[in-house]
């Protein structure tokens, strides 16, 4: 095994660009040292993706410095950064599905993506789901169609009576081509793309497309743009935690907490299609700025929703505390260790609620949110209780946040042009409800995509889910995957 070496050994000589990653490329041996390094702590792998010859990862630390490696290939052939760090094997896989690169000693050599499907591939065998061992187990094959309106995805349980022993997912099956999509595409068309990846984080995405192609060409974006950006942001932000929290108390029974969530979810959709002109806030982020600005009477309409939501917030949380029979179904049900949630760099609600203190805004923190007072919350017991509470918590700080964002919001223009179209490379990491998301973008000469790479949060919170449900009944299985609500879309590219 390598020994492991860390981003900060690197970093010293070299300057951040002005999406704030450095660019390094590295020879074999440098690349399976920063590999062990993602092993031991020294920093996190925040993305990994195939870029023509050469294969890329983003790596960032505790202490600020962001770098994005590069390692040329031969012919495909690299060596896995999976046989030294377990989080990036689902990436791995996937850009063997559909770059065919070719990972030296990769752990798992199953198909990710690819169902046996494509054509003029060879891929047809039977997918082998791990073996598990021991007496009296049975398996409980769980999907990919479900009893709602939902995305497919398999899951494979293996339990022994009614406790899970091991839980296995497999997803793929709304692969979309997007990563082909956005080749060759322009820049308005990858904005649409990236808005679509995961419809729920649509704002989150387009932002982070837009950061990401504005640092390529040196874009400047008016401060009124900047500000709705984040109180759009702030708005996708409550409605789908404010979901979550009521389909959480749903699975456990208590529908009145779910109708009011889902009265509350309803009210901030209609607002932001009063103020912004969609339910969803899509295509509102575009490269340059927005594409929809706030009246006076939307700002009262915005001031006028966060004094609904207070009040809703601290309802449902005074009756969430008064029913200790929910509580019974919450507290100590899919517990994830703060080990496994530091291991995989996991963000958003389910690191938090495990202990893990990152949140894109404040770790590597871009405007508005680098001026916006507002605190990190976190929770230590890491179970689906603790995992709520971080949600309501959240609220409340987006509700301080749009706030203070209202209040500095001055006549301006929306949207800028840039100075001119040229070949370059940015990329970006922003705050979505569940979680950072990536996206990195390399313009070719012609002022086209030739290369854009997007990473879900839930990339790195699927396998979480898989450890939370060990040990807890097949009927708290609803309870913890909504607790978590990882995006199939979002990881299948």
């Amino acid at each position: 095994m390598s020994t492991p070496r860390a981003l900060a050994d690197l970093a010293a000589p070299l300057g951040a660009g002005p999406d704030g990653y450095m660019r390094l490329v590295v020879d074999a041996p440098t690349w399976e040292a920063l590999a062990a390094g993602c092993a031991s702590g020294a920093h996190d792998l925040s993305a990994f993706w195939a870029d023509g010859d050469s294969m890329m990862m983003a790596l960032g630390d505790a202490v600020g410095h962001r770098a994005i490696v590069a390692l040329e290939t031969q012919a495909g052939v690299y060596p896995s950064v999976a046989r030294h760090h377990a989080p990036a094997l689902r990436l791995e896989r996937a850009m063997r599905d559909l770059y065919g690169t070719k990972p030296v000693d990769m752990p798992d050599p199953r198909a990710w993506l690819d169902h046996g499907r494509w054509p003029g591939r060879e891929n047809d065998q039977r997918y082998e789901f791990l073996p598990v061992e021991g007496e009296g187990l049975h398996q409980i094959p769980v999907g990919p169609v479900h009893a709602g309106i939902i995305e497919p995805g398999h899951f494979r349980f293996t339990a022994n009576g009614e406790t899970v022993v091991r839980l296995e997912q497999r997803l793929g099956y709304v692969h979309k081509g997007i990563e082909g999509l956005f080749a060759g595409a322009d820049i308005a068309r990858g904005a649409r793309l990236a808005g679509r990846l995961s419809g729920d984080s649509t704002v989150a995405y387009a932002w982070a497309y837009a950061l990401a192609v504005e640092a390529a060409l040196g874009w400047h974006v008016p401060p009124r743009a900047v500000l709705l950006r984040g109180i759009m942001a702030e708005l996708e932000r409550m409605a789908h935690h404010i979901s979550d929290v009521g389909a959480i108390c749903n699975d456990a029974s208590v529908i009145a907490i779910h109708a009011q969530c889902a009265l509350q979810r309803e009210d901030v959709l209609a607002t932001s299609q009063a103020c912004f002109g969609h339910r969803l806030m899509m295509d509102r982020i575009v490269p340059g700025g927005v594409a929809a600005d706030l009246s006076a009477e939307g700002i009262g309409r915005v001031r006028g929703l966060l004094g609904r939501m207070a009040a809703a917030r601290a309802e449902i949380a005074r009756v969430y505390d008064s029913m200790p029979s929910l509580q019974d179904r919450t507290v100590t049900t899919g517990i994830v260790s703060p080990a496994l949630v530091r291991q995989y760099a996991a963000g958003g609600f389910v690191g938090r609620a495990a202990g893990r203190a990152f949140d894109a805004r404040k770790n590597y923190p871009y405007a508005p949110y680098d001026a916006t007072a507002f605190d990190l919350k976190t929770r230590s017991a890491g179970d689906v209780d603790a995992r709520l509470m971080v949600r309501l918590d959240e609220i409340g700080e987006s509700i301080r946040i749009v706030g203070q964002l209202l209040d500095q919001l001055t006549p301006d223009v929306i949207r800028a042009e840039p100075t001119s179209i040229a070949a370059g490379e940015g990329a970006a990491l922003v705050e979505a409800f569940r979680g950072d998301v990536f996206v990195s973008v390399r313009l070719g000469a012609d002022g086209r995509l030739a290369r854009v790479h997007v990473r879900d949060a839930s990339w790195f919170q699927w396998p979480l889910l898989e450890a939370a449900i060990e040990g807890n009944i097949v009927a708290d299985f609803p309870l913890c995957n909504k607790s978590f609500n990882c995006s199939y879309s979002g990881v299948d590219l």
